[in-house]
């Protein structure tokens, strides 16, 4: 989760117009890759339970069911908005709800072990997070924050569901829980990735997904870029991280779901691969990675 950005009301997606010359070759793959219905996406993690998207949930998920989303993972950052999470998931079989409480958080019950196993039992929990260590917008003594981290590892470990990990300037503090802690054990995946190859070679190591958001979209981002390029095709996932961070050329937006669709365009592109395999292969190890996602 990025709460950095600010956002124009949730739009109503409609098929592009393809009858336009594209400027380049790589916009007219781009352009054929959006206008293809026959995608299956999986967002891997979303925030659809936040007021931005909330507010006109049906119009959401019909946008998602349009741009080819077939499932969606919504992530808790909280406990007092779990009860969001879990209904949403309940109330759809195509989306999945994690629990967890995002590590700049300051306000609001801090779980023990036992209260995040007792949460992650639901079947609609096939995931334990958004957890993590963020040293960005968080300053000072920071022990509460690791030991917030381990506390969600160890559930994890105990009820058997992968972690879902954020970290921001906390690259060596985060891998070095995550191996004193036995994090390989339940698994999981670094959600929005942001870091270098360097980085994300340490956590293929440990056994943990790699997540592109929209992030990898964006020009600066010429680090990610070349993770991209470089990971295991059976180690990859997008998401949206939505309501925040919308893919190129949706920036701006209030990102949703339904933009799932450009991050796999573009990760495409990237690897030289179609959409269709960005897609496919993603989808894939969303359900090797969140097994009781298949039975949920």
């Amino acid at each position: 989760m990025d709460a950095g950005e600010v956002h124009e009301p949730v739009p109503v997606l409609q098929q592009p117009d393809i009858r336009c010359r594209p400027h380049s070759q790589r916009a007219a793959r781009l352009a054929l890759m959006s206008h293809n219905p026959a995608m299956e996406l999986i967002d891997s993690h979303c925030h659809i339970n936040f007021p931005d998207l909330a507010q006109d949930i049906d119009g959401v998920l019909s946008n998602a069911r349009l741009a080819g989303v077939t499932h969606m993972l919504c992530v808790s950052v909280n406990l007092e908005d779990y009860p969001e999470v879990l209904t949403l998931a309940s109330e759809h079989d195509h989306i999945f709800a994690s629990v967890g409480v995002h590590p700049n958080e300051t306000e609001g019950e801090d779980p023990s072990v036992d209260r995040l196993v007792e949460l992650a039992a639901d079947n609609n929990v096939v995931a334990v997070g958004e957890t993590g260590l963020d040293y960005f917008r968080s300053e000072g003594d920071l022990d509460w924050q690791r030991d917030r981290f381990a506390n969600h590892i160890q559930a994890a470990k105990k009820i058997d569901k992968p972690l879902i990990i954020h970290t921001r300037d906390a690259t060596d503090d985060t891998v070095e829980l995550m191996k004193t802690e036995g994090a390989s054990q339940p698994g999981g995946v670094m959600h929005c990735f942001t870091g270098d190859w360097d980085m994300a070679t340490r956590c293929l190591d440990l056994g943990f997904y790699i997540s592109f958001s929209g992030i990898v979209t964006f020009k600066s981002a010429t680090d990610l870029q070349e993770v991209a390029r470089k990971v295991p095709a059976d180690r990859m996932l997008i998401e949206t991280d939505s309501p925040f961070l919308a893919p190129v050329p949706m920036r701006g937006k209030t990102n949703q779901p339904a933009f799932v669709k450009h991050v796999a365009e573009f990760v495409a592109d990237l690897r030289g691969e179609s959409a269709e395999e960005v897609a496919s292969r993603t989808a894939d190890n969303f359900f090797e990675l969140f097994k009781h996602a298949r039975a949920a």
